[in-house]
């Protein structure tokens, strides 16, 4: 069986297939429309969410969508109708009522951190703002670690627009070269990807085909970013495709969170061992992107 994936090597630096079958990497997360592309002056759109070992197929968790949000072309909020949590599949609908490109997304983001208090181990997680408020004062070996996870998948209504591809600077986020609704097989596409509003350069990207329960191959490829962030994938085959990227770092420079204490300080995290503040260790910070994106034939 022929790939089903080429990758321009001026773009992007090729690492090799991964060697794991699909069904072997558990719980990968996915929001799958119906259809990405559509004409007319209104039209609707179902979408299944949902976390699986292979991609796009339904045998884990549903998605909880508490955080979803659709935008309009014009940057308008729209409501998603007819939301359902089923066992493993979450589904929705979304009325297009005008022409131009819509994103959806499903994003989350917190901190959590642990500590020891009298001997006794303490653990949080929440927002990042709600910190300082929720680890008691005397506790030693504070940890924290703050995380964020962005799924998204886009449609289109007529002509293909941009409005909804400006970056908001917070976490990891796509910015397409080649517009993600305007993917064919056997053509060339370019993206972009940013970390906090930067070029998120020597990244990991993983791209899978859907329709694994179909064939042999796992047919899914690592690539990775360039200095300026941007990778670009050649389709040789149509269908509907997951792409992610994550990342993990430690922040071993960085000074205690605000009302967190520090070295002689009384608040929380003060006198522990190992000093700065009695912080078990550097803080963490983890970022997850996934999008889902149809190639047309």
């Amino acid at each position: 069986m022929k790939k089903s994936l080429a990758f321009i090597p001026s773009a992007i630096a090729l690492v090799a297939a991964l060697a794991v079958p699909l069904s072997a990497q558990a719980h990968r997360g996915w929001i799958m429309p119906s259809s990405t592309v559509l004409s007319g002056d209104s039209a609707w759109v179902g979408f299944d969410a949902g976390s699986s070992n292979e991609v796009f197929v339904a045998d884990h968790n549903a998605m909880r969508l508490n955080n979803l949000t659709v935008m309009a072309p014009d940057g308008s909020a729209v409501a998603a109708e007819h939301v359902m949590q089923g066992q493993y599949r979450s589904t929705f609908d979304i009325h297009l009522t005008q022409p131009g490109t819509y994103k959806i997304a499903n994003a989350s983001s917190g901190v959590t951190a642990s500590w020891m208090l009298d001997g006794v181990a303490g653990r949080w997680r929440g927002q990042a703002a709600e910190l300082a408020a929720n680890v008691p004062a005397g506790a030693t070996d504070v940890v924290t670690a703050t995380n964020s996870n962005r799924l998204e998948t886009f449609v289109t209504l007529g002509a293909p627009t941009t409005t909804v591809f400006t970056p908001m600077g917070q976490g990891l986020e796509m910015v397409p070269v080649t517009h993600p609704n305007d993917l064919i097989a056997g053509e060339a596409a370019t993206f972009q990807l940013l970390k906090d509003g930067q070029p998120l350069a020597d990244a990991n990207v993983t791209v899978a085909r859907g329709g694994k329960r179909y064939r042999d191959a796992t047919e899914e490829t690592t690539v990775k970013t360039g200095a300026d962030g941007k990778f670009t994938v050649t389709w040789t085959e149509p269908g509907m495709y997951w792409l992610n990227t994550n990342t993990r770092a430690e922040q071993a420079d960085a000074p205690p969170a605000e009302g967190m204490g520090g070295p002689g300080a009384g608040g929380p995290g003060a006198g522990g061992p190992g000093g700065g503040g009695g912080r078990g260790g550097p803080p963490t910070s983890s970022a997850q992107y996934t999008v889902v994106l149809e190639v047309l034939p």
